[in-house]
């Protein structure tokens, strides 16, 4: 069978990167810098998040299914900067030429690594291949909009109509899943900056298993997966977090509802 990578990242605003195009001498707290740009994103666009290229990714979270295992897990060390982050994802797709699952991955999370992987110098040459060097990559790849090695579920569920896209955390509830366990996306720069960084990545975590969750509930819907195949898969991922003891997959387990 083909891997299935399911993916998601987590952000703070780019400091350095605001510094740098804002002038802003290096004494200016972090805080300030950051506060500065959310106030003049506001006044211009009447929401305060940041254009994609002034996002730093804190964390990659990611669950691999292939053969008779999935796996979840954190990319990297909880200290590991944004370069060694990136490269390892894209590393992994080098590695095992996977199918990339996704919630709003080509709205958001792949937009964001493309910008971020320019400013860190990272190489992602399978992720870029559009059939120069592997033929079938031109008729299927992970750049182009409507080929599936890149399948962004919240994009394709809406019809790629914006304005029928939903919040993951409804879709996963609404089907029985947990969906947001602890935290929202909202407080992860608050956190990173009380130096929590193991919670952003718990948080990220169990993003990407509701993502996987509501990807096989999308196999069942396509007859990829009978009721037998989708039951056991999902007895598989409940397993899975059973074997952890750490305290989100206790909480997430507990919400798992069906």
């Amino acid at each position: 069978m083909t891997p299935v990578l399911v993916f998601d990242i987590e952000t703070v605003p780019d400091i350095e990167g605001l510094r740098l195009l804002r002038d802003l001498p290096a004494d200016v707290p972090a805080a300030e810098v950051a506060e500065r740009a959310f106030a003049e994103r506001l006044e211009k666009t009447g929401s305060d998040f940041l254009p994609l290229h002034l996002h730093r990714v804190v964390a990659i979270s990611c669950v691999l299914r292939d053969r008779d295992s999935v796996r979840v897990w954190s990319l990297g060390e909880p200290q590991d900067d944004e370069r060694v982050l990136i490269q390892r994802f894209f590393d992994g797709v080098d590695k095992y030429t996977p199918q990339l699952v996704s919630w709003n991955g080509g709205g958001f999370d792949l937009p964001v690594l493309n910008y971020r992987s320019m400013r860190n110098r990272v190489r992602a040459t399978r992720y870029w291949d559009m059939g120069e060097d592997n033929r079938d990559f031109k008729w299927n790849n992970y750049i182009s909009r409507y080929h599936s090695r890149h399948l962004d579920l919240m994009d394709l569920l809406a019809m790629y109509q914006p304005r029928a896209s939903a919040p993951l955390d409804e879709v996963s509830q609404l089907m029985g899943f947990p969906g947001k366990v602890g935290m929202s996306g909202s407080k992860v720069w608050d956190k990173f900056q009380a130096g929590k960084i193991d919670e952003i990545r718990a948080y990220c975590e169990t993003d990407a298993v509701n993502t996987y969750l509501v990807y096989m509930r999308f196999q069942l819907l396509r007859g990829v997966y009978d009721d037998a195949q989708y039951h056991h898969e999902c007895e598989l991922v409940r397993s899975t977090l059973n074997a952890s003891s750490a305290p989100h997959w206790r909480h997430f387990l507990n919400a798992w509802s069906s």
